[in-house]
Protein backbone atom coordinates (compact mmCIF):
# COMPACT_ATOMS: atom_id res chain seq x y z
CA UNK A 1 0.00 0.00 0.00
CA UNK A 2 1.75 3.10 -0.45
CA UNK A 3 1.43 5.73 1.85
CA UNK A 4 3.00 9.42 2.52
CA UNK A 5 2.88 10.72 6.36
CA UNK A 6 3.78 14.38 6.86
CA UNK A 7 4.69 15.64 9.74
CA UNK A 8 6.49 19.43 11.27
CA UNK A 9 3.96 21.84 11.73
CA UNK A 10 2.78 23.78 14.33
CA UNK A 11 2.58 27.32 15.97
CA UNK A 12 5.38 29.66 14.81
CA UNK A 13 5.89 33.20 15.32
CA UNK A 14 5.82 35.41 11.78
CA UNK A 15 9.78 35.58 10.56
CA UNK A 16 9.99 31.85 12.40
CA UNK A 17 10.63 28.90 10.82
CA UNK A 18 9.62 25.01 10.35
CA UNK A 19 11.23 21.36 8.43
CA UNK A 20 7.86 19.65 7.70
CA UNK A 21 8.96 16.04 6.09
CA UNK A 22 6.93 13.64 4.23
CA UNK A 23 7.96 9.85 4.50
CA UNK A 24 6.68 7.26 2.19
CA UNK A 25 6.47 3.64 2.96
CA UNK A 26 5.41 0.80 0.20
CA UNK A 27 7.26 2.81 -2.73
CA UNK A 28 10.39 4.74 -3.12
CA UNK A 29 10.02 8.64 -3.26
CA UNK A 30 12.56 9.21 -5.96
CA UNK A 31 10.82 7.17 -8.20
CA UNK A 32 7.68 9.59 -8.37
CA UNK A 33 7.59 13.52 -8.84
CA UNK A 34 6.97 15.03 -5.30
CA UNK A 35 4.42 17.80 -4.83
CA UNK A 36 3.90 20.26 -1.48
CA UNK A 37 0.39 21.85 -1.62
CA UNK A 38 -0.99 23.71 0.77
CA UNK A 39 -4.41 24.90 1.57
CA UNK A 40 -5.79 27.40 3.86
CA UNK A 41 -9.50 27.75 4.90
CA UNK A 42 -11.61 28.52 2.24
CA UNK A 43 -9.30 28.50 -0.41
CA UNK A 44 -7.96 25.99 -3.19
CA UNK A 45 -5.49 24.04 -2.86
CA UNK A 46 -2.53 24.98 -4.40
CA UNK A 47 1.05 23.85 -5.52
CA UNK A 48 3.87 25.50 -3.16
CA UNK A 49 7.03 23.40 -4.60
CA UNK A 50 7.92 19.89 -6.18
CA UNK A 51 10.78 17.98 -7.27
CA UNK A 52 11.12 15.50 -10.20
CA UNK A 53 11.76 12.32 -10.50
CA UNK A 54 15.28 12.22 -11.91
CA UNK A 55 15.81 15.13 -8.85
CA UNK A 56 17.30 17.30 -11.64
CA UNK A 57 14.48 20.04 -11.16
CA UNK A 58 13.02 21.30 -8.23
CA UNK A 59 10.69 24.34 -8.48
CA UNK A 60 8.56 26.75 -6.28
CA UNK A 61 5.85 28.79 -6.13
CA UNK A 62 6.77 32.42 -6.54
CA UNK A 63 4.85 33.34 -3.19
CA UNK A 64 7.97 31.12 -1.57
CA UNK A 65 10.80 31.57 -3.88
CA UNK A 66 13.69 32.52 -1.31
CA UNK A 67 12.10 31.44 1.51
CA UNK A 68 11.19 27.63 1.32
CA UNK A 69 13.67 25.11 0.61
CA UNK A 70 12.54 21.46 -0.93
CA UNK A 71 15.07 18.74 -0.35
CA UNK A 72 14.95 14.74 -0.30
CA UNK A 73 16.79 12.31 1.51
CA UNK A 74 16.82 9.24 -0.63
CA UNK A 75 18.61 7.52 1.99
CA UNK A 76 15.39 7.84 4.26
CA UNK A 77 12.94 7.73 1.67
CA UNK A 78 12.10 11.25 3.07
CA UNK A 79 11.62 14.57 1.20
CA UNK A 80 11.97 17.97 3.45
CA UNK A 81 10.63 21.95 3.20
CA UNK A 82 12.45 23.52 5.15
CA UNK A 83 9.90 26.60 5.66
CA UNK A 84 11.99 30.15 6.79
CA UNK A 85 10.61 33.67 6.99
CA UNK A 86 7.15 32.50 7.71
CA UNK A 87 4.38 34.87 6.92
CA UNK A 88 0.99 34.93 8.55
CA UNK A 89 -0.51 34.43 5.22
CA UNK A 90 1.80 30.39 4.93
CA UNK A 91 -0.89 29.61 7.50
CA UNK A 92 -2.74 26.45 5.97
CA UNK A 93 -2.40 22.31 6.26
CA UNK A 94 0.24 21.34 3.91
CA UNK A 95 0.53 18.20 2.22
CA UNK A 96 3.22 16.23 -0.01
CA UNK A 97 1.89 14.19 -2.91
CA UNK A 98 3.77 11.70 -5.37
CA UNK A 99 2.97 10.87 -8.72
CA UNK A 100 4.45 8.66 -10.70
CA UNK A 101 3.48 9.98 -14.63
CA UNK A 102 4.87 13.24 -14.87
CA UNK A 103 7.75 13.11 -16.94
CA UNK A 104 10.80 12.47 -14.97
CA UNK A 105 12.94 15.73 -15.27
CA UNK A 106 10.18 17.93 -14.99
CA UNK A 107 7.87 18.99 -12.09
CA UNK A 108 5.94 22.34 -11.65
CA UNK A 109 4.16 23.93 -8.93
CA UNK A 110 1.55 24.82 -10.88
CA UNK A 111 0.46 21.43 -11.96
CA UNK A 112 -2.97 21.08 -10.81
CA UNK A 113 -3.14 18.92 -7.00
CA UNK A 114 -5.63 16.47 -8.90
CA UNK A 115 -2.60 15.17 -11.13
CA UNK A 116 -1.15 13.31 -8.18
CA UNK A 117 -2.76 9.82 -7.56
CA UNK A 118 -0.90 9.66 -3.61
CA UNK A 119 -1.58 12.29 -0.67
CA UNK A 120 -0.52 12.60 2.74
CA UNK A 121 -2.70 13.29 5.25
CA UNK A 122 -1.50 17.11 5.67
CA UNK A 123 0.49 18.26 8.65
CA UNK A 124 -1.26 21.70 9.76
CA UNK A 125 0.79 25.03 9.96
CA UNK A 126 -0.09 28.00 12.03
CA UNK A 127 2.15 31.15 11.59
CA UNK A 128 0.45 34.28 13.92
CA UNK A 129 1.56 36.13 17.23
Amino acid sequence: QLQLVESGGGLVQPGGSLRLSCAASGFTLDDYTIGWFRQAPGKEREGVSCISRSGKSIKYAEFVKGRFTLFRDNANNKVYLEMNSLKPEDTAVYYCAADRTISPDFCSAAVPYRRYGVWGQGTPVTVSS
